[in-house]
């Protein structure tokens, strides 16, 4: 894999549900902001069906408040709501628009999301069976990194008086089988995993492990994982789309 791109400033994050960063790609954020470059979250849903014991008008507020917690951890201080239902996004134009919408907003040069194919296994199938709203979202943001240039698209949003970006050169996704790039996960891997700790209440439910081990094993395991084809080095890896 080769290191990702270093050569911009700015960065939007789109992904579905809190959480979805820090299990992806938080220690390469965290490693990006003390390099000085900016970082808005913007999610799709507040995670609101996540925990089976909490009502959704409750859950909702919670992941929100520990998402943008989260997100604190890591240097970002921007965090942003699509207010989409948890669990039943749907693939078309309304969330292009959103996404869209987000990404004149902020004018990034990167985009991050997460695996928007239908597994989490390679080309070729395999793996566990992807989430309907990481598929929905993950395709939509690489189709918005297009929209977002095009004056002629969703022109209604020059109306609300957000002007074409046509300034992505690159779109990331974390949790690819089928990485190209990486980032060097050592010098943010003690804050992503504080940063996924925040999620204390989704996490108590999710293992009966003792949280912090149970974090600390999977973001090691994933960052030595990618070790192995970024020179040794532990890693955080993403497929790049350039543009």
């Amino acid at each position: 894999m080769q290191p990702m791109p270093a050569d911009w400033t700015r960065a939007l994050a789109v992904v579905a549900h809190p959480d979805d960063l820090e299990y992806g790609c938080a220690a390469a954020i965290a490693h990006w902001t003390d390099g000085g470059r900016e970082f808005v979250y913007l999610l799709a849903t507040r995670g609101e069906a996540g925990i089976d014991s909490i009502a959704p008008a409750e859950c909702g507020p919670l992941r929100e408040a520990e998402q943008r917690a989260s997100a604190a951890v890591v240097g970002v201080s921007e965090v942003e709501f699509l207010d989409y239902h948890d669990g039943v996004i749907e693939y078309g134009l309304d969330l292009r628009r959103d996404i869209a919408a987000a990404i004149r907003r902020h004018r990034p040069e990167l985009i991050v999301t997460l695996n928007h194919r239908d597994t989490w296994g390679g080309a070729q199938g395999g793996g566990y069976w992807n989430t309907p709203d990481h598929k929905a979202v993950g395709r939509a943001v690489l189709d918005a990194a297009g929209d977002a240039g095009n004056r002629w698209i969703f022109p209604e949003l020059i109306e609300q008086g957000l002007e074409p970006w046509d300034g992505v050169r690159w779109v990331a996704v974390a949790g690819s089988a089928t990485p190209t790039h990486a980032v060097d996960a050592g010098p943010g891997l003690e804050r992503s995993i504080k940063s996924l700790l925040e999620h204390k209440a989704y996490i108590e439910v999710l293992t009966e492990q003792d949280p912090e081990e149970y974090v600390r094993t999977f973001l090691t395991g994933n960052a030595q994982q990618a070790a192995a084809r970024f020179g040794g080095r532990p890693a955080v890896a993403f497929e790049v789309f350039p543009r």
